[in-house]
């Protein structure tokens, strides 16, 4: 059985707001007794915020939070109106339009719950420092796997949110702090991940044991090359070929633990924690943890939910522009279309038709998706559907309580990353983009930068990626063509809006251009 060697401890805390002594934390005394419990107090908490059971928690799995605005902002995916279902007040609908506001559901979420844990980072920095003794020598790599962590969240922040507050100790209070450019977080995530990689432990991530899941060398370095590679966009400025030199630098480190596997569906397979090319994931066994998987079930049709004993929502589903990357029914369809969509028609586990609720074969129409489907033939079947993830038969919650890991980063990625550094300082990023077409059995295409982009789509799809990149490619915008169709030509949309909650607060706080 897969677990942790670390204990989910019991200083969990779920609100949004931290209590200066909240109730359900057990005495100081006793959560820093000894040294293990110090470690599981401080360290090891942390990590129960890395997923989550509850809609805008965690960094993927769960539904209406960060996820969700870096996947239907862009031009990936979609929740179409399907009838009577899923218009939810316009919370998609302002997805896909990028119409979103201060007070959209999904801004809000995301933002209380990245500053949440760096709350919680900055507690347990807090305690460690007044406990150093307890610590001993491993003083400084807990307190290193502490702030990286911090650092991780940081550049979520930046990436959706642009200037924000940099709060870095447990005394201060959100509602009195105003936000600091984002160039200037930029360069704290940036100088906290280079003075921590050294003291990190240096260990594979995902392998079970005592350093899965858990925040080490590789995942590090893995979070500042991703800053790195984005550089012009965060710092506002082009000279920025020195942060590509450095990104080509770290990006080499990783060939010497991590290879790609033979088939890229196996780092998405129900016992993933094998793979040899995930570099961190969300730890998941559905008899040990509560972290939930959900973006299946959000996409599939119910029937097919059904064929597997699971209940599902029919929702989720690619964009038509998804589908022309892929090249759908085209004689240049990509390979990996059929590991990464349910297309066409559906199956059992015996490998008979699955009927729809009309008692007809139950298929799934890539191109008949569209923004709303009421009145169309094709409302509860437009669209190809998630699979990316292998399905666990054995799932127990309607088939989100999975064995699966979800996966977080991956070195096909850092493969990509290479590549497109190398091409933005004039080299050649050849061989990384030939590692990645040959794997999947596709033929070599020159490595330009419109071409590097479309990869990440084929290769990364459903994993969080395409709004960043469509914003570093400066291809960030709506699909929707209609007369109301938001004018995105002042670029304001490549940033989410501060929610007007948190600023009803804290007026200090400024509001982002365009909102």
């Amino acid at each position: 059985m897969r677990k942790l060697l670390f204990i989910f401890c019991t200083l969990a805390l779920t609100a949004c707001s931290l209590e200066e002594n909240p109730r359900d934390q057990i005495p100081e005394e006793e959560a820093f007794k000894t040294k293990r419990l110090l470690f599981e107090n401080t360290v090891a908490t942390l990590y129960n915020y890395i997923g989550g059971n509850v809609d805008g928690e965690g960094l993927q799995g769960t539904c209406r939070g960060v996820y969700d605005l870096q996947t239907f902002g862009s031009d990936e995916a979609m929740l179409p109106i399907r009838g009577a279902d899923w218009y939810d007040g316009g919370l998609w609908v302002d997805m896909y339009k990028h119409s979103w506001n201060a007070g959209h559901e999904f801004v809000k979420n995301a933002w209380l719950y990245l500053y949440k844990v760096i709350a919680l980072c900055n507690r347990s920095l807090s305690k460690l420092e007044a406990h150093r003794q307890l610590a001993d020598r491993d003083y400084e790599s807990w307190n290193a796997e502490i702030r990286a962590l911090r650092a991780m969240f940081y550049w979520y922040l930046i990436d959706l949110y642009g200037d924000v507050p940099l709060i870095t100790s447990p005394d201060v209070s959100m509602n009195e702090v105003t936000r600091n450019p984002r160039k200037e977080v930029f360069n704290f995530c940036i100088k906290e991940l280079e003075e921590c990689i050294p003291l990190l432990y240096y260990e594979n991530s995902v392998s079970e044991g005592e350093y899965y899941g858990r925040m080490t060398i590789p995942v590090a370095r893995f979070v500042l090359v991703k800053l790195l590679l984005n550089s012009a966009v965060y710092t506002g400025s082009n000279d920025v070929n020195k942060y590509y030199e450095a990104c080509i630098q770290h990006c080499k480190y990783f060939a010497v633990m991590f290879e790609l596997q033979r088939m890229m569906a196996d780092n998405f397979a129900v016992n993933n924690q094998y793979s040899k090319e995930n570099i961190f994931v969300i730890p998941m066994d559905k008899n040990i943890y509560t972290n939930l998987q959900s973006n299946i079930n959000r996409s599939i049709h119910y029937r097919h939910a059904d064929a597997f004993g699971f209940k599902a929502e029919n929702g989720t589903c690619a964009t038509l522009k998804t589908m022309e990357i892929f090249g759908y029914d085209t004689n240049s369809e990509d390979l990996r279309i059929i590991t990464t969509f349910f297309i066409g028609k559906v199956f059992d586990q015996k490998g008979e038709v699955v009927l729809d609720r009309m008692g007809e074969p139950l298929e799934y129409y890539p191109d008949k998706v569209k923004l709303d489907l009421t009145g169309s033939k094709y409302v509860e079947t437009a669209g190809a559907r998630m699979y990316k993830y292998e399905i666990d038969k054995n799932a127990f919650k309607d088939g989100k309580l999975v064995d699966n890991d979800i996966v977080l980063f991956r070195y096909a990625d850092v493969l990509l990353m290479m590549a497109e550094a190398k091409v933005r300082l004039g080299q050649s990023g050849q061989k990384e983009l030939d590692m990645i077409r040959e794997r999947s059995l596709m033929e070599t295409i020159p490595c330009t930068l419109d071409n590097i982009l479309n990869e990440r789509m084929l290769e990364l799809c459903w994993e969080g990626w395409r709004r960043q990149d469509l914003i570093r490619f400066g291809k960030y915008k709506s699909l929707y063509m209609g007369t109301d169709a938001v004018d995105e030509s002042d670029g304001h949309t490549t940033l989410f809006p501060i929610p007007s909650d948190v600023r009803t607060a804290n007026p200090k706080l400024t509001q982002n251009p365009g909102y």
